[in-house]
């Protein structure tokens, strides 16, 4: 009950400060959104704060501090070390696609494709966008460069699956 709890405190405090953000690139919203500080790492360990700061447009399919935690713990710290940084760029990138899509727009799609390569499989069920097996949980985050979707969990490229087998 008490996750539940934080979680929700978490998604309306979040909500409140991403609503009123459209000046702000994709970095500096997830920064001053506050539940994102993992992947704020990970986007610096890997290098990608200058790409995610540019013209863009982007899309981010954005997983929280709770979905990271959730996560593949040793695999997580693993790709923070600086010898894996084209690992932990592939996993970043399956996260982001080029161009705005709205999620009144993925809602119409089965799949869409992240700058890693690959694909990402678009569904809805129950009225809720799911991208793979990741809820969104809040949609179209309007940013300076793009839009922001928040999911539930990390969305993991096949290539890194098969080598966690």
């Amino acid at each position: 009950m008490k996750k539940v709890i934080t979680s929700i405190i978490s998604l309306v405090t979040m909500t409140s400060l991403l609503v009123g953000a459209p000046k702000k690139d994709i970095v500096d919203t997830a920064v001053e959104a506050g539940s994102f500080k993992t992947l704020v790492t990970a986007v610096k360990a890997a290098g990608l704060v200058d790409t995610l700061k540019g013209e863009g447009p982007f899309t981010v399919f954005a997983p929280t501090d709770e979905a990271f935690a959730n996560f593949w713990p040793e695999t997580l710290k693993n790709l923070l070390k600086p010898e894996n940084k084209d690992k932990l760029q592939m996993l970043l990138t399956y996260h982001v696609v080029s161009g705005k899509v709205k999620a009144k727009k993925a809602k119409k799609l089965e799949s869409t494709e992240p700058v890693s390569g690959g694909s990402l499989k678009l569904s809805v069920k129950d009225k809720d966008l799911f991208v793979n097996n990741a809820k969104v949980v809040k949609a179209d985050i309007k940013t300076s460069n793009g839009i922001i979707h928040v999911i539930d969990s990390v969305l993991i490229p096949n290539v890194m699956k098969d080598a966690k087998k």
